[in-house]
Order: structure tokens, then sequence, then C-alpha cells
């Protein structure tokens, strides 16, 4: 699947706008999962800019986050608990029952899903747990309707979403694969953004860098097209409130 994240100017965007949200979902996942002290070791894959790594050394005392693209790793935080190295999903280079946790942020639909499951089941240890999260933009804004309108009719027609896989964790897929589905969730929240950090968020969207660094359009003009576009509704406002959704699957290496 084509990796619309690899650049150098992809991951500076990425770097400048992405949202930390990842606090928030770790420690629900540590709830979930019962975890009262931190495991031995974790690893974050696809990491990108090594946010979602950050976050997970609430729950593991060394932890290793991989990421095809090693220019999305050169913006991550460094950290004496962290290792980032540059690997594939579907090809991870770690000896047989590694890992107690493996967690996958806003990246499982990017990879080929029999490949990596294949892989998660050789590094975790018995019982290991795969924890896979995201947080999507719902395309609205808190009390302004027409902000969806134009998300939908507008920035989505600008931008389509470009073709990738499908998150989703049955019984029978995940049994399937190897594992046990222990919970799913859905977390909604929201994030205060001003004008500029709403584009700067946009610009980091899967939409916008295909468009980008597919080369249908620059990233100056894509910058001007959207500040314009979402200016009049923030009105007199200098932040508004933007809603998300972060769903949460935890999964367990089956017997």
């Amino acid at each position: 699947m084509k990796n619309f994240f690899s650049p150098k100017s992809a991951a500076e965007r990425y770097a400048a706008g992405r949202i930390y949200f990842h606090p928030m979902v770790v420690g629900r996942i540590r709830e979930l999962l019962s975890i009262e002290e931190p495991v031995s070791h974790a690893l974050d894959v696809g990491c990108g800019t090594g946010l979602s790594t950050l976050a997970l050394k609430e729950l593991a005392r060394k932890v290793v986050g991989i990421d095809a693209s090693a220019e999305m790793l050169a913006h991550a935080p460094r950290d004496p608990a962290i290792v980032y190295l540059v690997a594939a999903a579907e090809r991870l280079p770690f000896a047989e029952s590694r890992f107690d946790l493996l967690s996958m942020s806003q990246v499982f639909h990017w990879v080929e899903a029999r490949e990596f499951f294949a892989e998660a089941r050789r590094v975790l240890r018995a019982r290991g747990w795969l924890v896979v999260y995201d947080n999507y933009m719902t395309g609205r804004m808190q009390d302004n309707d027409e902000f969806e309108a134009w998300f939908r009719e507008s920035y989505l027609k600008r931008y389509p979403s470009p073709p990738r896989g499908r998150l989703s964790f049955s019984e029978e897929e995940t049994r399937r694969e190897g594992f046990e589905l222990l919970a799913h969730e859905r977390h909604p929240s929201t994030s205060e953004l001003t004008v500029a950090g709403l584009v700067a968020f946009l610009s980091t969207q899967s939409n916008v860098i295909a468009a980008v660094e597919g080369g249908g359009e620059e990233i100056r003009g894509a910058r001007a097209w959207l500040t314009e576009s979402v200016k009049p509704h923030f009105k007199s406002e200098a932040r508004a409130e933007f809603l998300f959704d972060a769903p949460i699957w935890c999964l367990r290496l089956a017997l």
C-alpha cells in the first residue's frame, strides 16, 4: 500500500500539525488491560513522529518505535527509554517472543493486515496484547453546523480520502488471525484550534498529503485555500472546538 507520509515535506507538516491526543487513549488502555505496573517491553508500530511512542512510556519500561519513513523518525522526541528503528510493519526486525505489548496508532489501515498479523504473532510473548487505535476528525465544529457542511461538501470533494484498508475487528476476524478481541470502545473528544492550527492539522491528513505529494497541488496553494475557506467559520473567535472520535481495539494473542 502506498506510503503517503514518507516524503520529507510531509513529515515536517506532520510534526508541526498533528494533535497529541495519545495520553488520553493510553490512559484508557491501561484501565482496559488492568495494567498496574508497566510491562517490560512494548513496540509501537508505524510510530510516525513518535507521539504515540512517547505516550506508550506509561505502559512499558522500554519502548521501541518503528516506522517505514526515516523522515518521520527524524522528528521523533528522543528519550532514554525509547529506541527508534526504520522498519515496515510487515517485516518486524525482532526475535520471536520479544514484546509484551504492540500498539498501532492511526496506521493499521495503511498496512497489509495479514502480513502484519503474522509478524505480530511472532514477536509477541505468550498472551501478549495488540492494541489498535485511531483519532478521527468527525468534520464537526462545536456549535457550528455550517462547518460540517463545508467539510463534507467542499473539503472532501477537493481532497478526497485516498484508498486504505478497513479498520474493524470482529471476534471472528481476530480469532482467524490468532487473537482474541478483549475490548472495543469509542472515545469522543474535542480539540481547541486556531485557524492556523486547523490548517496545519488538515495539512497532515492523507487527503491533502496525497494531493500535494502526488504532484497535483503545491502545499502553498493548499494552505491558502484552506485558510480562506475555514476562516469565516471562526467568526469573531480566535479559537474553536472541533470534535474527534477515538476508537480503541484491545486484542490478546490466543493460546
